[in-house]
């Protein structure tokens, strides 16, 4: 048996028994020994975001994959949540066709950048047709084309201390991050197009965050700026995202 093998079914067999035997609280504290500890950690439902997302990353190998569908699978109806920008600024890239829109990526990057959407074009792309799960009821499959993010990071040089992705929509009111696991997973893709087109404007026009591996409220639209960081505890009120102030979880798993 490998090393991670055996470390994979030892901190398996020490969560399970702590969870069962001496409560949530120190199963929480053998997680924080691995590391496998998430931004909303505390508060009531710390503990058990916390077994939640550590039990994720022990059981789930790090590579598995997002089930991907037929072309004939694809939904007739994509549903739409919430409404673009709707400040001036965004307003004038739609009119310019984002020729003029920029991507920013900076933190514990080696060669902080800019890119236009045909920057990140002259990538090597590639399509996924996924779910888009939504606990609300916003689901649906899709043709998601882009470029992976790992891609991205790996051209910008990412920092050995990186722990986390932050990415930002156009207008700041929304945001997200992932650990670097998702990170760098192949499916996580700056989707620039949709369903053998160009991105639609109300699916996030120029590019929008893919987690495929998450539920859809991850996938945040409009993306301009990725930071990469080693701590979440500065940045918005500390829990990673403003999703667990909103009664969701951090770490959205499926």
């Amino acid at each position: 048996m490998s090393d991670s093998l055996t470390r994979r079914k030892l901190i398996t067999t020490g969560l399970v028994a702590a969870a069962g035997a001496s409560g949530l609280g120190v199963a929480a504290a053998l997680a924080s020994r691995y590391g496998l500890i998430p931004p909303n950690h505390r508060g009531i439902f710390g503990p058990s975001e916390t077994l939640t997302y550590a039990a994720q990353r022990v059981l789930i190998p790090r590579h598995s994959l997002a089930r991907e569908f037929n072309r004939s699978e694809i939904s007739k109806v994509a549903f739409v949540n919430g409404k673009p920008p709707q400040n001036e600024a965004y307003q004038r890239h739609v009119a310019g066709g984002f020729a003029d829109w920029r991507l920013t990526v900076d933190g514990l990057v080696a060669r902080p950048s800019s890119f236009s959407v045909a920057d990140l074009k002259r990538f090597p792309g590639r399509s996924q047709i996924t779910h888009q799960a939504c606990e609300e009821g916003w689901s649906f499959i899709a043709e998601w084309i882009g470029v992976p993010l790992s891609t991205v990071l790996n051209f910008v040089g990412v920092s050995p201390q990186a722990r986390y992705v932050v990415y930002y929509s156009f207008d700041g009111f929304w945001w997200d991050s992932m650990d670097m696991p998702d990170a760098w997973h192949p499916q996580t893709f700056l989707a620039y197009g949709m369903n053998g087109g160009d991105l639609p404007v109300d699916h996030g026009a120029p590019v929008r965050m893919k987690v495929a591996r998450q539920l859809g409220y991850k996938s945040v639209k409009y993306i301009s700026h990725i930071t990469v960081t080693d701590a979440m505890k500065h940045i918005g009120d500390g829990q990673g995202s403003p999703a667990p102030a909103a009664g969701y979880s951090w770490y959205a798993g499926i």
